[in-house]
């Protein structure tokens, strides 16, 4: 849930950059170049914010490769603090949270026949 939140984060705020991008190319006066890299910067953004929220979705759905989306959580949460500031570093530090308790989460071992708590005998019906 942490990285999920995570990215939501990031993606707002890829969000949020796109549009001034796109807020800046439609000024009168202002050179496209400076406008288009923004933009170029926020779009980057939204599929960083997204790819962290579908490796959140994953590392939920698909736990048997907990580390491998755990890690890829990590890797676009330190990658979003290049485009997008790290979502105001809330979603970074949320998505490095989210990333690292995936990573290192160990499913419960099943317990062998031997070692299961004895059931209490049932009353019977009276």
């Amino acid at each position: 849930m942490l990285s999920l939140i995570g990215g939501i984060f990031i993606l707002l705020v890829g969000i949020l950059i796109a549009a001034v991008g796109g807020f800046m190319g439609s000024l009168p006066g202002v050179p496209g170049g400076g406008a288009n890299m923004v933009t170029l910067l926020g779009v980057v953004g939204i599929v960083n914010g997204l790819l962290v929220m579908v490796f959140g979705i994953l590392l939920y759905v698909k736990p048997q490769q907990h580390v491998v989306w755990g890690v890829l959580v990590i890797v676009f949460s330190v990658v979003s603090l290049f485009d997008t500031l790290g979502g105001f570093i809330i979603g970074l530090i949320l998505g490095l949270i989210g990333g690292i308790l995936g990573a290192v989460w160990k499913p419960p071992a099943p317990m062998a026949p031997g070692m299961m708590q004895p059931m209490p005998p049932s009353m019977p019906p009276q």
